[in-house]
């Protein structure tokens, strides 16, 4: 008897963690996801886990987003002692990912300990170290895509591609117990199939369980033609109030694709008079490894708009300002207008963007673009719902500067695209919905009862069920 026990994303969309056990083969966690918004150290500190890691036999990770990997060094920390795998990609991604994340919740929590002890507080110790974060990237396995492999007695998995970012995956679990073979179908996070950098994801045919991600499930994003031109119009407009652009980006999947499209801009001479900065060390190491593994991008899509690019970096945007030191990305304050200004964190959690906040956000001449969802509670999710004050480092803010959202740019499915990857499964399987907010899973729920005749199960956190 298999059963899924729901530890995040479960009714929310961060914290992506999900424990699936068997006689055959013990205990298996599929992603061991970061839930996001709120205080870096209170996030991490206060992140328990509902099982023993020393009980988990491996981690089967979908990519390397820190929703989906970034309580993996805390799982480490106390005890788990299996190995992890995920895509070849994945793995020099997470290197990246996993190193910058601790860095920066050892900076924030060494400044949370100085505040405790002007308060004559305790410290607080650390929920990992940079040891157990060596000790995470020695686990991990990177196995190819298609390829079935045994990873338990038991247990075997099949990686196929989820067109979300690179690396990403939809994870096939083949389960062998009491002589009965049952498959389950874990989709991570479904890919937009308007992503020009990212292939198609791949359509499986037959599974007994689905689980899959609703992010989007109740609406479609733009079309990438009306993107393209709000982003046009929103570049006019704000050089004509003599201001700068910021935008918040995800340092893996958004951040590359942002680079693209204003590629495409800059060759219709829309750039001329601006000065693009991608301020973000983790973003340009984690472009390096895009270029890397530029031959498995989506080179049709490429090739049409840049027909002879071969690197991210260095073919799409001429003159790039790459902001890796601090007082590189200080400079770029220097500039009065006529800033592009690309930095993480993507949902404004910490990073360099919370600086360019500081310097510009009261300045109504300056916009500030999203691109990528924002979670609950994340500083980019108030400022999208409208905020007119916020704090920054402890000081207070005044919002003028203009909000604008672009739809089409979003690494997720939409509500049609999930659909349409789940009509793409021929046995009628069960159903589970995961990582949505309350409003999009009601959604496709209804959705997808009334045109496939299938009744959903929307877990909450700490369900289990029984397959």
């Amino acid at each position: 008897m298999a059963t899924i026990t729901f530890h995040g994303a479960a009714q929310e969309v961060t914290g992506s963690c999900h424990m699936v056990e068997s006689s055959s083969f013990g205990r298996i966690l599929l992603d061991c996801g970061m839930h996001q918004g709120g205080h870096n150290v209170d996030r991490i500190q206060k992140e328990v886990f509902e099982f023993n890691p020393e009980e988990i036999d491996a981690v089967i990770l979908s990519h390397a987003h820190l929703d989906h990997s970034g309580m993996l060094p805390k799982l480490v920390s106390q005890g788990f002692s299996g190995n992890i795998y995920c895509s070849k990609a994945t793995v020099g991604l997470l290197d990246i990912m996993l190193k910058d994340s601790a860095g920066i919740y050892f900076g924030d929590l060494e400044r949370e300990n100085v505040r405790r002890a002007r308060k004559g507080k305790e410290p607080l110790l650390p929920e990992y170290t940079d040891e157990d974060v060596e000790n995470t990237l020695k686990r991990c396995k990177g196995i190819e895509y298609k390829k079935e492999v045994e990873v338990l007695n038991g247990l075997t998995i099949q990686l196929q591609d989820a067109g979300h970012i690179l690396g990403s995956a939809i994870v096939t679990l083949f389960i062998h117990e009491q002589g009965l073979h049952k498959k389950l179908v874990f989709s991570g996070d479904l890919g937009n199939k308007n992503a020009v950098l990212m292939k198609d994801l791949s359509i499986i045919e037959e599974a007994d369980v689905v689980l899959m991600e609703s992010t989007y499930g109740d609406r479609n994003h733009k079309k990438i033609e009306d993107t393209l031109e709000q982003l046009r119009t929103i570049l006019i407009d704000t050089q004509a109030r003599g201001g700068n652009i910021m935008i918040p980006a995800f340092a893996v999947g958004r951040t590359q694709e942002i680079l693209f499209y204003l590629g495409t801009l800059h060759k219709e001479g829309l750039l001329k008079n601006w000065h693009v900065a991608l301020d973000s060390p983790m973003a340009i190491e984690v472009t390096r490894v895009y270029d890397k593994w530029f031959s498995a991008l989506d080179q049709a899509e490429i090739q049409l708009a840049s027909p002879d690019a071969t690197s991210i970096l260095k073919d799409f945007i001429p003159n790039l300002y790459l902001a890796v030191s601090v007082e590189e990305s200080i400079a770029i304050n220097r500039i009065q207008k006529g800033a592009i200004i690309i930095a993480g964190s993507g949902m404004c959690t910490g990073g360099r963007i919370r600086h360019h906040f500081k310097q510009r956000i009261w300045d109504s001449r300056n916009t500030l673009i999203f691109c990528g969802y924002q979670a609950n509670g994340t500083l980019g999710r108030l400022l999208v719902d409208g905020k007119k004050h916020i704090k920054i480092f402890n000081d207070d803010f005044a919002v003028k500067a203009q909000i604008e959202t672009l739809g089409g740019f979003s690494a997720h499915a939409g509500q049609d695209q999930l659909m349409e990857w789940l009509t793409g499964f021929k046995n009628n399987p069960s159903v589970v919905l995961v990582h949505g907010e309350p409003k999009a899973l009601d959604a496709l729920s209804n959705l997808i009862w009334n045109d496939l005749n299938i009744r959903v199960r929307v877990p909450q956190r700490g369900d289990s069920m029984v397959f």
